[in-house]
C-alpha cells in the first residue's frame, strides 16, 4: 500500500496514549478517536498522547461512533476498552457490520470461541459477510502465546506446559480491578468471584453457551496454545483464589485502602487436559501490588528437555500496545472473519512504515 494506514482509536484511556503514538511513529495516521468520557470528548488526541502537539483530530462520543467510522472509513480500528467480549461487542459488531478491520486488547477476544461461542460466531459471520478481519492481540500474543509455542518447538517430548504471569491491576483501570475482586472481603470474594467456578463441567458449559461466562485470561490462552500446538482439549477447569497482603494497601484506581486480609486481587488457575496427554496448567495473578511486588512472566515446558523462561518487570502496558501496532499489517492482510492470531503470520518487528507490509490495497 502506497498511502499511510488510516487508524481510528476506540477508547482513549491509558493504553491509547501509546497505541496512537506508536501508530504515528510507525508511519500510520490516526484519523479519528472515540470515547465515553465527557471530560475528554471534543479534545484533541494530542492531549492524550501528551506531547503538546495538536493533531486536529478531536475525540468523538461513543454515541457518534457509527457516523465517525462510516465517514472516515479507516483501514483499521484499535479498540482498547474492556476485557470481556460482551463488554466490547458493541464496538466489534459495529466494525464488522461496516466492513472495518479491528484489533482489540480485549483479553477474551484472543481466543473467544472457547468462552463465548455464540457471540464469537455472530461477529465472525458479520466480518466474513462484510470482508473485514477482527482479532484480539496484546501482551498475551507474545508472552503467553508465541514465546511458549517457540519453546515447545524446540522440545522433543512434552508432558506439561506450566505458566504464570503477574500484573498490577492498578495499571488497567477500575473495571479490571473490580473484575479481579480487588477490595472485597474474603466472604464477598467467595460469593461474587469464586462461586462462579464451583460448578460442574456441564453447568459451566451451559453458562458458556449462554454468553454469561466470565473467563480468566488464561482460559482463552489455553485455547490459543492448544490450537497453535495442534492439541485437542478434553476437559478444562478454572479456579479463582483471592490474593491478600499482611498490611493495608492503598489503591489509587479503586480510590480506597484495602485493609489487611481483604482481597487485593486474585489468582486464576486454568487446567486443560488434552487428548494427546499434554497438560496445560496456567495461572494469572492480577492484584494491587504491595511495595515489593512487580510484573513477571514465568513459563516451563516440562519434558525432554524441560525449559523455563522467566521475564521479570516487563513493561506490560507498552509491550501490549507495541504488539497491537505491529500486528496491524497482519490483521489487514488476513482472511475475513473473527480470527485468533495463531491462524495468521508470526508477529515480527516493523522496521519500515506499516503500510509497506500491506499485501493488498485497502
Amino acid at each position: 500500500m502506497e498511502r499511510k494506514i488510516r487508524v481510528v482509536q476506540y477508547g482513549c484511556g491509558k493504553m491509547s496514549k501509546y497505541t496512537m503514538r506508536y501508530c504515528e511513529e510507525k508511519g500510520a495516521v490516526v484519523v479519528g478517536a472515540i470515547d465515553i468520557n465527557p471530560d475528554i470528548i471534543g479534545h484533541d488526541i494530542g492531549e492524550i498522547i501528551g506531547d503538546g502537539k495538536n493533531r486536529g483530530v478531536l475525540i468523538s462520543s461513543k454515541e457518534d461512533a457509527k457516523e465517525v467510522l462510516s465517514s472516515l472509513k479507516p483501514d483499521i480500528c484499535i479498540i482498547t476498552t474492556m476485557s470481556l467480549l460482551k463488554d466490547c461487542s458493541e464496538a466489534l459488531i459495529l466494525c464488522a457490520s461496516l466492513g472495518i478491520n479491528a484489533i482489540t486488547t480485549c483479553e477474551e477476544a484472543f481466543f473467544a470461541s472457547n468462552s463465548n461461542p455464540n457471540l464469537y460466531q455472530k461477529i465472525d459471520e458479520l466480518a466474513k459477510e462484510n470482508n473485514c478481519t477482527i482479532a484480539g492481540s496484546g501482551y498475551q500474543d507474545i508472552y503467553w502465546g508465541e514465546l511458549i509455542s517457540a519453546l515447545a518447538a524446540s522440545t522433543h517430548h512434552i508432558t506439561k506446559i506450566k505458566g504464570e504471569s503477574w500484573y498490577n491491576v492498578e495499571d488497567y483501570g477500575i473495571a479490571l480491578a473490580k473484575a479481579h475482586g480487588a477490595g472485597l472481603t474474603l466472604e464477598e470474594f467467595e460469593k461474587e468471584v469464586a462461586v462462579a467456578d464451583n460448578i460442574s463441567l456441564e453447568e459451566r458449559q451451559k453458562i458458556i453457551d449462554s454468553g454469561e461466562y466470565q473467563p480468566s485470561y488464561m482460559w482463552n490462552v489455553n485455547g490459543w496454545l492448544a490450537s497453535k500446538l495442534g492439541l485437542t482439549i478434553t476437559t478444562q477447569t478454572q479456579k479463582c483464589i483471592p490474593e491478600t497482603y499482611e498490611e493495608d494497601i492503598h489503591s489509587t484506581t479503586l480510590g480506597m485502602t484495602i485493609q489487611k486480609g481483604m482481597a487485593t486481587g486474585m489468582s486464576a488457575v486454568v487446567t486443560s487436559e488434552t487428548k494427546e496427554g499434554i497438560i496445560l496448567e496456567t495461572k494469572c495473578v492480577g492484584k494491587v501490588y504491595a511495595p515489593t511486588e512487580f510484573d513477571k512472566n514465568e513459563w516451563t515446558v516440562v519434558g525432554e528437555p524441560s525449559t523455563t523462561l522467566v521475564i521479570n518487570r516487563p513493561s506490560t502496558v507498552e509491550l501490549t500496545c507495541a504488539t497491537v501496532v505491529n500486528r496491524i499489517p497482519d490483521i489487514i492482510n488476513a482472511q475475513p472473519g473473527f480470527i485468533s492470531t495463531d491462524k495468521i503470520d508470526e508477529l515480527t518487528y516493523r522496521t519500515k512504515p506499516l503500510n509497506e507490509y500491506i499485501k493488498i490495497e485497502a
